[in-house]
């Protein structure tokens, strides 16, 4: 690490905020790239948010990550907001401009995108339907990112009908078809993707239950959960035939917008990078 009185800082807000992985990876493309800078994590309390942001430029730092729970409450800290934080709701990279005002962007449908394309390159947006199972932030990122590369239409699964309608309504009724979570299984035929964006599937919880029996052998699957890397949706996708596509890609293609905002450089996504954040998790 290099750090110097000159050095540029930036950092990620949660609360709590040690199981960030965050400062692993942007620790990571510093070094890499020999920045004069540091990136830090900070444990910032809801009723502390406001305070905490609109003292970033005051205090020379160049920007931050959100996490929970501060995602959807920044929004109203923000000087501007990009079109994806607006649409989804919710602001995950914040940047701080010339003038010191505070830019919120949302770059988690961004990193989930270029994870899929990159991970799956025979995978054609255009090609049909994708099936999303869970209607929360998470979910509403995924949504405006298939929609703008251009699926022709979106099967919303969710516990709750009421959370998915309200989704649908928001972002496209015409594209967005709510599923009755008692439908999960049906609506999977002619899809071209499926995406859990739930926690079910992550460790310490139970897998998510879904039956792939009516799933096409072409259909791509991807798990936004990468602890374990390979869920059990994703395991029994791969020994049916399905190409599979892990969630540890979003997180890190997510971070190179805020990265190279705040240090100018854009980064490069790597096998080591992928292996060195992997090593952080517990």
């Amino acid at each position: 690490m290099k750090l110097t009185g000159k050095a540029k800082t930036a950092g990620v807000m949660g609360c709590p905020v040690g199981h960030s992985l965050s400062p692993r990876l942007h620790g990571y493309w510093l070094d890499l790239y020999k920045v004069d800078g540091a990136y830090v994590p900070f444990e910032v309390r809801p009723e502390d948010l406001g305070d905490s942001l609109r003292a970033l430029p005051k205090l020379g730092i160049r920007g931050c990550n959100l996490t929970v729970p501060h995602k959807e409450a920044a929004l109203e800290f923000m000087d501007e907001i990009d079109d994806h934080a607006r649409r989804i709701g919710a602001v995950n990279t914040v940047v701080v401009d010339e003038k010191g005002k505070l830019v919120g962007r949302n770059t988690d449908g961004l990193g989930f995108l270029e994870n899929i394309l990159v991970g799956a390159e025979d995978w054609q947006p255009t090609a049909g339907p994708a099936v999303i199972v869970g209607a929360g932030g998470a979910a509403r990122a995924l949504v405006v990112a298939l929609l703008d590369a251009g699926v022709p239409q979106i099967r919303l699964v969710n516990r709750t009908r009421e959370r998915a309608e309200l989704l649908a309504r928001e972002l496209s009724p015409e594209q967005i078809t709510v599923v009755d979570w008692e439908k999960r299984n049906d609506c999977l035929e002619d899809t071209t993707l499926l995406v859990n964006s739930t926690t079910q599937g992550m460790k310490g919880q139970p897998a998510l239950d879904i039956s792939l029996d009516r799933l096409p052998e072409r259909t791509l699957v991807n798990d936004i959960v990468y602890n374990p890397l390979i869920t059990p949706l994703l395991a029994e996708a791969r020994e049916r035939g399905n190409m599979i596509v892990d969630g540890l890609g979003m997180l890190l293609y997510q971070a190179i917008p805020g990265f190279e905002a705040w240090f100018g450089i854009r980064p490069e996504v790597t096998e080591e990078l992928r292996q060195r954040v992997l090593a952080g998790l517990v």
